[in-house]
């Protein structure tokens, strides 16, 4: 049995939301649970009981009561939660009012602003009032091409306020993966910035926006927040507005009205992330993200209102969309919009610090990356408030796991999450009242009957498997767009095994009903028959000092495949042939010599998606001369032509 590298005190176990909720499900619920794992079990096994208990227990506001809480239990693709019953989800994350701070926000240019709960309630109600009288209606769509600034929330709330779908994508994106996105869903307001900053630079937004604006015809005005200037010409844009002048001009009169609306109610569409297509445009009711949120931010992150809850994200994120939901506790948000490395990868830590954030939210690339830099941020800040670190993305390393406790902060809890935009939620994420293991998430989540199939598609524990889900939740979506008999909806996620829910991730679960990632299963090697998982080279290849970044693919070679690994190195270093013995000799020794790729080749830089993703199945493709189907959904698409006709992939 490993030893634990963080365990909560008794009395943080005493004071946390779950100890409270266990109490709440057996005094109101007749559970009979004295763990969280008693209370796991009951929430799958009765998550007809469970769910219920979730939203009384957060309380969640509602105009009508649910006369099911669940029909078609048996068919996850046809159930339905909480049929009957009515809300509004702006109405649920406005529901404080009082002067506590609702926002805080910094960018990397050094601009600090604050909204009360009080201030974010006006704001939306004048910015609802000019959409109402715009015509804006239940099921329009309303689209942001915004940075991370607060007028996104007021604009999304705003728009949930009358039942229109929100859909929103960064400002880093190029025009055509713009179009893939908004061109499909059609809005009829689009909200963006002038510009924003990123690492230094002040990059202009309203030139793609007004040919976006032109070639979008659904869309009948334009709504502009001043970002980078504080009175921005936009002339050119058509039909455009600026948001300050709308709020000042809004009728004081008109009240906030919160469109009461079936669970199921279309609240967000997200996207996949569009590297081997056209993007699915993946729709989320109202019902599902809210009740899903609250159990993940008040259950397993222990949030009050007391927390400062921090993400880095982008609006074209699904963090974004779940640090929001953190309204509904009543946390305050703190956004950050810029580069993460800015002031040498410091001023998340300088955010942290000045600001009391509770809970830091981050990618697993992020930590990773400062510990390379050589950041000591337990040295550098002052980090009394801060009691957990979240992390997602991808895979966090071993090693990530053992720097964050040596070199940021021994007594956090670090919950390692994953899901995605898929659920807008997560599959496996923290338990603040359980010990935390080195490598591993630490639980499957509350009402996820989450299992690990092996190549039978029988479930397993101690096995590599694909991740899976087996029986319903509220979060799953409730339909693509443009996809009226389900046939993109069922490809993606049904066609792997008869009513299961297949991720596409490489799992296995651990003694101590933890899990390990090792990456997407449809980007697993497979040399010699044996599946690995290509987290397990990347545990190996990043903690040596030389490489900044890596990424390893399969290669079809003589009947087999082969592992090629590619690295970036740091500074003006050489991939010398001792280098190369020194990276093998690591795998080798610490996995098997299946492991050992076969290549190892030199790169200036690595493909990622615009949320930071790598891309191995477009590297694979490239490598096999088959088109990268998107480039405009990857943040440097030019990275790609350094794998095209690699000579020393030709030979043996």
């Amino acid at each position: 049995m490993s030893v634990p590298l963080w365990s909560p005190t008794p009395e943080r176990i005493g004071k946390a939301n779950i100890t409270r909720f266990i109490e709440f499900v057996n005094r109101g619920y007749s559970a009979k649970v004295s763990s969280f794992e008693e209370l796991l079990c009951w929430s799958i096994e009765s998550k007809e009981k469970f769910w219920p208990a979730v939203w009384e227990f957060t309380g969640i506001k509602s105009s009508a009561p649910w006369s099911s809480v669940l029909s078609t239990p048996e068919d996850m693709l046809e159930s339905r939660w909480f049929e009957g019953a009515k809300l509004n989800f702006a109405e649920n994350l406005l529901r404080f009012k009082d002067n506590k701070p609702a926002i805080i926000a910094w960018n990397e240019a050094g601009s600090k602003r604050e909204l009360t709960y009080a201030q974010l309630s006006e704001q939306v109600r004048a910015l609802a009032s000019v959409l109402r009288n715009w015509g804006v209606k239940p099921g329009d769509r309303i689209a942001g091409f915004m940075p991370n600034v607060p007028e996104a929330i007021i604009a999304m709330l705003a728009a949930s306020s009358l039942g229109a779908i929100w859909s929103s994508c960064s400002p880093d994106f190029g025009f055509k993966g713009v179009m893939d996105r908004f061109g499909q869903i059609e809005p009829k307001v689009l909200f963006c910035a002038d510009g924003y900053f990123y690492n230094g630079k002040t990059i202009d937004s309203l030139e793609r926006v007004t040919e976006i604006a032109g070639t979008i015809k659904s869309i009948e005005h334009i709504v502009v927040c001043p970002f980078v200037n504080e009175t921005p010409k936009i002339n050119n844009v058509p039909n455009a507005s600026l948001l300050p002048v709308l709020l000042a001009e809004a009728d004081d009169s008109a009240s906030l009205i919160f469109e009461q609306l079936p669970f199921d109610h279309p609240l967000f569409i997200m996207y996949s992330s569009g590297t081997t297509g056209i993007p699915k445009c993946i729709v989320h009711g109202a019902g599902g993200t809210l009740i899903q949120h609250a159990k993940e931010h008040q259950l397993h992150t222990d949030i009050t209102r007391e927390d400062r809850l921090f993400y880095f994200s982008t609006c074209g994120w699904m963090m974004w969309n779940w640090l929001v939901s953190g309204l509904f506790s009543g946390a305050t948000l703190m956004l950050y919009d810029g580069s993460p490395m800015y002031r040498d990868g410091k001023i998340l830590f300088d955010f942290a610090e000045q600001e009391g954030i509770t809970v830091f939210g981050t990618s697993a690339k992020f930590i990773a990356a400062i510990e390379k830099a050589g950041l000591t941020p337990k040295t550098t800040h002052q980090l009394k408030s801060l009691r957990a670190i979240l992390s997602t993305g991808s895979t966090l390393l071993p090693e990530s796991f053992d720097y964050v406790y040596r070199d940021i902060k021994s007594d956090i809890h670090l919950a390692s999450i994953t899901g995605g935009t898929d659920i807008i939620s997560c599959f496996m994420l923290g338990n603040p009242t359980a010990p935390v293991y080195r490598s591993e998430i630490q639980t499957r989540g509350l009402g996820m009957d989450v299992k690990i199939f092996n190549s039978d598609g029988e479930p397993v524990v101690g096995e590599r498997g694909e991740l899976c889900c087996v029986s319903t939740f509220p979060s799953m979506p409730i339909y693509f767009w443009n996809d009226p008999d389900n046939a993109k909806y069922k490809a993606s996620y049904f066609e792997a095994y008869d009513n299961v829910w297949r991720h596409g991730d490489w799992a296995q679960e651990t003694e101590h009903g933890g899990f390990i990632m090792f990456g997407r299963s449809d980007a697993t090697l497979n040399p010699q028959g044996v599946r690995i998982g290509t987290s397990e080279i990347y545990n190996q290849v990043e903690q040596l000092d030389e490489i900044v970044d890596s990424i390893v693919v399969g290669q079809k070679w003589e009947g087999d495949e082969r592992v090629i690994l590619f690295v970036v190195l740091r500074g003006n270093a050489e991939l010398t042939d001792e280098l190369r013995a020194k990276i093998k000799k690591q795998i080798r020794e610490n996995t098997t010599p299946r492991h050992v790729p076969a290549k190892i080749l030199q790169v200036s830089e690595i493909p990622r998606t615009i949320s930071g993703k790598i891309v191995e199945l477009a590297v694979k493709n490239v490598l096999e001369g088959m088109p990268v189907k998107n480039t405009d959904a990857l943040a440097n698409p030019h990275a790609l032509d350094q794998f095209k006709n690699i000579p020393e992939l030709q030979t043996a």
